[in-house]
């Protein structure tokens, strides 16, 4: 049936399930159709049947707004069960709470979805990101379903946007090499100096002083890029990566089958500057895994280093994966068949 609101005009799909009792299926504006009205009837009618209080799954979905189910419901789990769990939820948190996030969860649709890509792909994000934080969204509201706290994840008819597979690879020339570099040994030297400058001021005072940074690397930053850039690890593969995993005596390190995109186990060799990097920077660290983020952790990601180093080093449209497609190029001028 549908029903009319005199005070609004709104006039909404609605089904009698029970003597004096009805539920509102969706709005009848153009956006839900009669026949999708009928299969959502026919839903609620089957867990009726199954002795179900569809109110009850209406008011289990307006205890949560996407932001409360995030933070406090998906978070703790994806953390958990999922390697990459707090990057997926910063994901979720920088690309949807500042516009959904005080929406019900059974307002999440494809129609503000659709008003979200509009304007990512006007301030000029890639549709490849765009589906990639979509589907971060759209497997926490399948969870949500998961748990009964909505009764279907409407993002599912939200296809993805069309992407282009042969475009072009991005890697880095000779000079924006040099000026990747020199734009690393720069910070290196900032950090130095005011890791100097502090514990001059602290020396003055009488206070403990910081470790010294005059040798090795100044932070974890140049020993990742030059790790990336000489053996093809993908970000969370650094992440991931441990000391156990690196054998300096055959200079080889294995990428756990656990920690890879792929799943699959792989053993990568050294080359020279890998294993200098490796070396000088194994002797400033004594944690298990080779990069620890400032509270001892696994990184979740480099971002705003990573956009401060290329804005210095003047190179643009480059993202940190394409370091791996860098390390490839120089493999194929090489000589060597990547197959």
């Amino acid at each position: 049936m549908i029903r009319a609101y005199p005070k609004t005009g709104r006039l909404v799909y609605a089904y009698n399930y029970a003597r004096g009792k009805k539920i509102n299926i969706g709005l009848a504006d153009g956006a839900l159709t009669p026949t999708q009205a009928r299969e959502k009837a026919g839903e609620i009618r089957a867990d009726v049947i199954k002795g179900a209080d569809p109110q009850e799954a209406k008011r289990k979905a307006k205890a949560h707004t996407l932001e409360s189910f995030i933070i406090n419901v998906y978070a703790p789990w994806v953390m958990i069960h999922h390697r990459d769990g707090r990057a997926t939820i910063n994901m979720i948190k920088a690309n949807f709470l500042a516009t959904l996030g005080k929406n019900k969860l059974t307002d999440i649709n494809p129609w503000n979805i659709e008003k979200w890509r509009s304007e990512r792909l006007k301030t000029g994000s890639r549709p490849a990101s765009i589906n990639r934080y979509l589907n971060a969204l759209k497997a926490a509201l399948s969870r949500a379903v998961d748990w009964d706290l909505i009764k279907e994840n409407q993002l599912r008819r939200v296809k993805p946007l069309k992407t282009d597979s042969k475009a072009i690879i991005r890697y880095l020339t000779d000079t924006e090499e040099a000026r990747l570099r020199a734009a690393l040994d720069k910070r290196e030297a900032l950090i130095r100096q005011e890791r100097a400058n502090a514990n001059k001021w602290r020396a003055e005072r009488g206070y403990k002083l910081f470790p010294d940074l005059a040798d090795g690397f100044a932070d974890y930053l140049k020993p990742m890029i030059f790790l990336s850039m000489n053996t093809g690890l993908r970000r969370g593969e650094l992440f991931n990566l441990k000391w156990a995993d690196v054998d300096m005596d055959r200079a080889m390190l294995t990428v756990k089958g656990e920690g890879a995109k792929s799943g699959q186990t792989r053993h990568i060799p050294l080359n020279d500057e890998a294993l200098a990097v490796l070396t000088t920077w194994q002797a400033q660290t004594d944690g298990e895994l080779v990069y620890t983020a400032k509270d001892g952790g696994r990184f979740d990601n480099v971002n705003s280093s990573w956009r401060r180093l290329l804005k210095e080093a003047a190179i643009t449209d480059f993202r940190f994966h394409d370091l791996r497609h860098h390390f490839a190029s120089r493999l194929v001028m090489a000589g060597v068949d990547l197959n």
